[in-house]
């Protein structure tokens, strides 16, 4: 394992987040963060100072992601609204790559369902309220159907991705044969899609 200096707090994240994600904050000690990150107990305090420090910096961690993300989506969105592959793709993209991550924000949210919901309001609302203004304007141009309520299906298509990564094995143990995740993506934004967009005339 690479030692710099310069990836020790990296290291240190992402064994907190698989750990927070299996364990919980309060049944995760800081010697097994330390342990699994290869380092000392006194080289994690230095870097984050405590426990709490570290859930606060891999939940920033998190929420920095969707600050960056969430305009470029919005920048990339058509007249007609934010395209739905995009949101979904963001979504599933970011939490399969280490599905730790939706697991620890699932947690967290029923840990910690004050502070939790703060921090969105704080950190992602912004865009999402932007998500649903430009839902709104599909509307207005014919694009999006009339009957969808904006403010439901962004909370619902978020959930969907978030919880279905999160689950994991778990959500296709349900069936037989299981569905693998790309199956489960491709049918997400297939609902997402049929239930947001107009048909269009050649569709018909």
């Amino acid at each position: 394992m690479n030692q710099s200096v310069e990836n020790i707090p990296e290291r240190i994240l992402t064994e907190a987040t698989r750990l927070f994600a299996e364990r919980g904050v309060s049944g995760t000690p800081i010697q097994a963060i330390a342990e699994a990150a290869g380092i000392t107990r006194p080289t994690l305090v230095y870097h984050f100072k405590s426990k709490d420090g570290l859930r606060l910096a891999v939940l920033d961690t998190l929420m920095a992601h969707w600050r960056g993300e969430l305009p470029r989506i919005m920048a990339a969105a058509s007249s007609g609204g934010p395209t739905v592959d995009s949101l979904l793709a963001a979504l599933f993209d970011f939490f399969r790559a280490d599905t730790a991550r939706a697991r620890l924000l699932l947690r967290e949210l029923l840990d910690r369902p004050d502070t939790m919901s703060q921090l969105l309001r704080e950190t992602v609302q912004p865009y999402t309220s932007l998500i649903t203004q430009a839902v709104r304007m599909g509307q207005g141009t014919g694009t999006v159907r009339q009957v969808l309520d904006p403010e439901a299906f962004v909370v619902l298509v978020i959930s969907s991705a978030v919880g279905v990564v999160a689950i994991g094995d778990h959500a296709a143990a349900l069936m037989n044969p299981e569905p693998n995740g790309d199956q489960l993506q491709s049918e997400l934004v297939r609902m997402a899609r049929t239930s947001l967009l107009n048909p269009r005339p050649e569709d018909h």
